[in-house]
């Protein structure tokens, strides 16, 4: 805004400035009627940079839930892991004790001892080396080579047989009981490893996991050692398997927990500890007369364990790199 001033016969224009109730400069010459700059769009915009969080504090929710979810999972896990440790060196009275005492006093690590001297457990450890290794080896050989066959060989009916696979791993395993004890009772296997070993020798899930392995490896590669000469075995254990080493690791590692673990079926098919792995020579130490001294039974669920554990640090790293192989293809 601007005002005349005629003096001496001459006109001047000078520009002044508006001043609001609140005692700061509205306008200036020609801007506008007075607080026009402070309450258009550019007023708006200084208050959503005011009311707009920052990167930072954007992700703080996110994060607290996320280190919630942890902690809660770690709980999960470890609470139960730790009773078991601590009642594996209790004595009867301290583990029936009323409240429960949250660290064993006294220290009763003759609970180990009373294990090995109640129980052959030394031949049933033997056993379940003996099921486990042969059931790892049967399995990550026909899984690795039906996965190969079905993700690169071309046949009639590949896609069926690979649905068929699919589709039992949707069956449990309790449904075949019946029928395979049959059979097996039928053949005179029962008390024997191959009576064990063979109902549990199914690769559905070593197929299924290798076979989308194998198709997210660049084709190419296999395209040119074929074109080079090499043959079916030579392209698998060359040219495939060393570039699936991560994914096979992750499949012995799960087939050894899962076949070390196994309790049902070896339970069925064994009478004493000829033949039957730690998980059913550990039933015999719960006494059924009277309250069960749970401090050996635990004690020997901790010797169990600790082979798995030790082979499960040992590869651990090749494991998740298997497990997540697939998730990014090219």
């Amino acid at each position: 805004m601007s005002i005349t001033n005629r003096t001496d016969g001459t006109e001047t224009t000078e520009p002044f400035e508006l001043i609001g109730s609140d005692g700061r400069a509205g306008a200036t010459g020609a801007s506008g009627p007075a607080g026009a700059g402070t309450t258009g769009p550019q007023a708006a915009a200084r208050t959503r940079r005011r009311t707009t969080p920052k990167p930072g504090e954007r992700g703080t929710t996110g994060k607290m839930l996320g280190y919630l979810g942890i902690l809660v999972t770690v709980a999960v896990i470890m609470v139960p892991l730790y009773f078991i440790v601590i009642t594996s060196l209790k004595t009867r009275p301290d583990i029936y004790s009323d409240p429960i005492t949250w660290w064993p006093n006294p220290l009763a690590p003759e609970n180990y001892l009373y294990v090995q001297q109640e129980v052959a457990f030394l031949s049933y450890l033997r056993n379940s080396m003996i099921i486990t290794g042969i059931l790892v080896v049967v399995k990550v050989t026909l899984g690795v080579l039906t996965a190969y066959a079905l993700a690169y060989l071309r046949f009639p009916g590949r896609n069926v047989i690979f649905i068929l696979v699919i589709a039992s791993l949707m069956v449990p395993n309790q449904i075949t009981v019946i029928s395979n004890y049959a059979l097996v009772a039928s053949l005179g296997w029962r008390n024997t490893f191959q009576g064990i070993i063979l109902p549990l020798a199914g690769v559905a899930f070593g197929t299924f996991l290798m076979r989308n392995h194998f198709l997210s490896l660049p084709r190419e590669i296999r395209e040119a050692a074929l074109m080079d000469g090499a043959g079916f075995g030579r392209t698998l254990f060359r040219v495939i398997l060393p570039m699936s080493w991560p994914t096979v690791v992750a499949f012995t590692l799960i087939t050894i927990v899962n076949e070390w673990n196994e309790y049902l079926w070896p339970f069925l098919m064994s009478d004493g500890a000829e033949v039957a792995p730690l998980p059913v020579g550990l039933t015999f130490l719960q006494n059924n007369e009277g309250l069960t001294n749970w401090g050996p039974v635990m004690s020997g669920t901790v010797l169990a364990s600790l082979p798995i554990l030790i082979v499960f640090l040992i590869l651990q790293k090749q494991m998740i790199k298997g497990l997540t192989a697939g998730a990014v293809k090219g």
